[in-house]
């Protein structure tokens, strides 16, 4: 029989480890030995060296040792007893709001002392508020530590002393048995890479040497922590390339070229009042080199604001259509799915199929009859947001699913979707579409298990929209703007960015606004939107406002996808400080869709600090999505431009991606041949890195 590894027994056997300590461990997902040693430092305390008073600047956490000149308590203000050290270099006070008559009574006049905190500056100089002291016999004998001493990730109940003891029991057994903790890279990607191995990366990273700085380990420039980033973008890439390789091996649906489906291709394109550019013609050869396969398609398709992806998305509908197979359409939400049902409707008025649409809002009678039209074929095409995947919903046949704006649902919801197609061994083909550009790096790992196509081409005739930062107080000249500016009679969109965490205070906020407006712009017609208004209510305004008959909507973000006004030509956006770069871009694109002149103003509460101002200045100076991406990455973090508090999203334990766009390189450079010179290697890695997790890419 099998002797189990001992690192993969609960923490509730190592010592000092008790019922209550292992419960608190397992609220930080330490439930084995071998956790541990994968939670790695915070950061690190430099307790190794000494430093002299009179060399102490504010920001610095050092190991200082000292006499005591004086002690004394403050009575005015919140009362605090400070006690002066000086070690013949300069002097430093000490602060503490709370103390005993036990610890005034120690720290007398000439006590040597060794100190531990952050400097800052007091009343008095500098000080170290509450710092760790130790009485000690001469400011000579003050002890240092041999090595950097981690901080770890805590919770509720649990100290540093608990973790760190823990810890060290953990890397103690894989000394004393190396052969435990399997490095599962080969030793030739790691000569490559220059790269640790495992145990000894692991080791730096929980007591470093002298060796190492506290400066490197903390910037992620550490070879210890560049090659477990790198092992863990590669678990994420391989189980999604091995969801992709599960994928290729489905049987899928093949829309076969035929003499009735080129008649109607050729028919929907010439019945748009529009030509397709040649992004858009690339894209469709595309999709439609995927969809005459037998293995399912599986597509992302990112394209700017204004590029015409829906119209692509239509297009491989058809494909579909005519190969007698239905097609679903998910959005985000309802406002963006009410977009596509209007042109989806209008682009296959003169089909003879039904487009139908669901959402969580209808009921009833209505409700059935969508469900049975999708049951017994009747509907070609059904347009919805995520009730699209709910127990109720069943397909006749279904042969394509088309997700919008990808990145607000998570993997699982997308997976869910194409299992409802699923008939036997055959799976619908897939289509992602984004307005979201998304940076290469992120790209690379998120969508590992999609190709990807760029519609990188705007409709011909579209003006780069132009973009001014300026502060509220200037909103009387604004306004004065949009009355000369409805004067032309072109409309107006006022955008109020989220207040907080709160859709009631922004629409409230919003509400304020559309009154003040109302009564500064006597002779413009105002309207609101926001996303707690009802379907119907959000429509009229919408439908009232793109036939001109209102000139000014004030609208929360709810319009950053869906509003398609050409005569709107001027947008102003409140406090556009508050929101990322991609999301002011994306909002941003409602303007532009006509072939005037159009403008964006970014309206901010001073004062700005320097990232805000930096990152306007960005959305000033560039049109071009990939470009504010890629900045708004590096400004942010992956999980702000991903939107990760969606579920199904990517979490790292310790990689970066903005840190780590270097190993993210690499990662895809061996993740292919990965799978094919170690095969054995890619289960345990998934689950040493994501566990439960990788249950999406059994989907």
């Amino acid at each position: 029989m099998k002797t189990p590894n001992p690192l993969n027994q609960p923490v509730g056997i190592l010592t000092g480890i008790g019922a209550q300590t292992a419960n608190r461990l397992q609220k930080l997902g330490l439930c084995v030995i071998q956790d541990l040693l994968f939670h790695l430092p915070l950061r690190y305390e430099d307790r190794t060296r000494v430093y002299p008073i009179g060399a102490l600047k504010p920001g610095m956490t050092v190991l200082v040792s000292g006499k005591v000149e004086f002690i004394d308590v403050l009575p005015r203000g919140r009362k605090s007893l400070i006690c002066r050290i000086g070690d013949g270099t300069g002097f430093i006070n000490l602060r503490f709001f709370h103390f005993t008559a036990n610890q005034h009574n120690a720290l007398k006049p000439g006590t040597p002392l060794s100190c531990f905190a952050e400097v800052r500056y007091g009343f008095a100089g500098l000080e170290m508020i509450h710092p760790e002291y130790k009485v000690i016999a001469d400011i000579g004998d003050c002890v240092t530590e041999t090595r950097l001493t981690p901080v770890y990730p805590l919770t509720e109940g649990l100290s540093q002393n608990v973790i760190r003891k823990a810890v060290k029991q953990a890397l103690d057994l894989c000394d004393q048995h190396p052969e435990l903790l399997t490095d599962w890279i080969p030793e030739s990607i790691l000569k490559q890479c220059r790269y640790p191995a495992l145990a000894d990366a692991i080791r730096t990273l929980h007591a470093p040497d002298e060796s190492v700085s506290a400066l490197a380990l903390q910037n992620g420039s550490v070879p210890a922590l560049k090659r477990l980033a790198f092992e863990e973008l590669l678990a994420h890439y391989l189980s999604l390339r091995r969801s992709r390789n599960k994928s290729k091996a489905w049987q899928a649906p093949s829309f076969s070229e035929t003499a009735d489906g080129n008649t109607a291709a050729a028919h929907f394109i010439r019945a748009l009042p529009f030509k397709l550019t040649h992004a858009q013609q690339r894209v469709i050869a595309e999709i439609e080199a995927d969809c005459r396969q037998q293995h399912p398609m599986m597509r992302l398709v990112q394209g700017d604001v204004g590029s015409g992806k829906t119209v692509v998305s239509a297009y491989a509908a058809l494909l579909a259509l005519t190969a007698g197979y239905q097609v679903a359409v998910m959005a985000p939400t309802e406002l963006l799915a009410e977009q596509h049902m209007r042109n989806f409707s209008l682009w296959f008025e003169s089909f003879q199929t039904q487009v139908a649409y669901l959402t969580g809002q209808l009921k009833g009678n209505a409700r059935k009859d969508v469900l049975q039209a999708l049951e017994n074929g009747q509907a070609g095409i059904i347009i919805g947001t995520h009730a699209l995947f709910q127990d109720s919903v069943n397909f006749h046949r279904l042969g394509l699913v088309i997700i919008d704006e990808q990145h607000r649902f998570g993997v699982h919801q997308r997976l869910a979707l194409r299992e409802k197609g699923r008939q036997g061994g055959v799976k619908p083909h897939q289509l992602v579409m984004t307005a979201t550009p998304i940076p290469r790096t992120l790209a690379m790992l998120h969508y590992s298990d999609l190709d990807i196509s760029i519609i990188d081409e705007l409709p011909p005739g579209r003006k780069p929209i132009v973009t001014s930062v300026i502060p509220a107080e200037r909103r009387a000249d604004v306004i004065d703007r949009i009355n000369a500016w409805v004067d032309k009679k072109k409309q107006v969109y006022w955008v109020c960015t989220l207040i907080e965490e709160s859709e009631v205070l922004q629409c409230e906020a919003a509400e304020k606004t559309a009154e003040m407006l109302t009564q500064a712009l006597p002779n413009v017609r105002v309207a609101l939107l926001h996303g707690r208004m009802k379907s119907a209510e959000k429509d009229a305004v919408m439908q009232a406002f793109k036939n001109h008959r209102l000139d000014l909507l004030v609208a929360t973000t709810v319009i950053e996808v869906g509003v398609d006004v050409p005569n709107a030509g001027l947008m102003i956006i409140e406090n556009p400080e508050r929101l990322g770069l991609s999301q002011l871009h994306q909002l941003r694109g409602r303007v532009g869709r006509g072939s005037d002149d159009s403008y964006c103003l970014l309206m901010y509460q001073a004062p700005l600090s320097d990232t805000a101002r930096h990152r306007l200045g960005v959305l000033r100076d560039s049109n071009d999505g990939f470009v504010i991406a890629e900045k708004d990455l590096e400004l942010r973090g992956p999980g702000e431009v991903m939107g990760t508090r969606q579920t199904g999203q990517m979490h790292f334990k310790i990689a970066d991606l903005a840190r780590d766009a270097d190993v993210l390189a690499a990662v895809q450079q061996l993740g292919d041949s990965f799978f094919a010179s170690s095969p054995e290697a890619v289960q345990p890695l998934c689950d040493r890195w994501l566990g439960a997790s990788t249950e999406y890419s059994e989907v």
